[in-house]
C-alpha cells in the first residue's frame, strides 16, 4: 500500500531532480525492504538484529527482486524509469537519504554503486538461450 509521506517526499524530490520516475523510487523502497528480509531468512543472526544493507547486498537484491517481479522486462521497464546502470540506484538511493527517507553509515558513498553490474548482463542475458553445444563435424575423415 502506497506511503502518502514517502510520495509526498519523492514528489518534492521528483521537482528538483526528474532524471527518475516516482515508480523507481518506490521500487528502490519495496526493493530494499524486499532484499532485508532475503538476508535475514539467510542469516540468523541477521534476523535478531537490525542490519543495515550494504550498496551491493541492496544492489544484488535489487536485481534478484526487478527480475522476479519483471522477468524479462525488467530492463525495460527499469530503463523506462530512468534507471539505465547501478550507480543510478545509489542516486536514487541518496536522494532518499538526503530527505531522510534513508539512512546511511559514515562508510557508505555514493560511488559504492558504481559499475557493480552490467544491466544487459543482469537482466537480459538471464533470459537468452544458453548457447548451443560446438556443432559436431559431420565430415567423414
Amino acid at each position: 500500500m502506497p506511503d502518502p509521506e514517502f510520495s509526498e517526499k519523492v514528489a518534492v524530490i521528483c521537482k528538483s531532480d526528474a532524471r527518475f520516475d516516482p515508480k523507481a523510487y518506490e521500487f528502490v523502497r519495496v526493493g530494499l525492504n524486499h532484499t532485508a528480509e532475503e538476508l535475514k531468512k539467510r542469516d540468523a543472526a541477521r534476523a535478531r538484529r537490525s542490519h543495515h544493507v550494504t550498496p551491493p547486498e541492496l544492489l544484488n537484491g535489487l536485481r534478484g527482486y526487478a527480475l522476479e517481479q519483471f522477468g524479462p522486462m525488467a530492463k525495460t521497464i527499469l530503463n523506462a524509469w530512468g534507471v539505465r546502470r547501478s550507480r543510478d540506484f545509489g542516486e536514487i538511493v541518496f536522494n532518499l537519504i538526503e530527505h531522510k527517507v534513508f539512512s546511511k553509515t559514515e562508510t557508505d558513498r555514493l560511488e559504492d554503486f558504481d559499475a557493480l553490474y552490467d544491466f544487459d548482463e543482469a537482466f537480459v542475458k538471464p533470459f537468452l538461450p544458453a548457447d548451443p553445444p560446438a556443432a559436431k563435424s559431420s565430415r567423414i575423415p
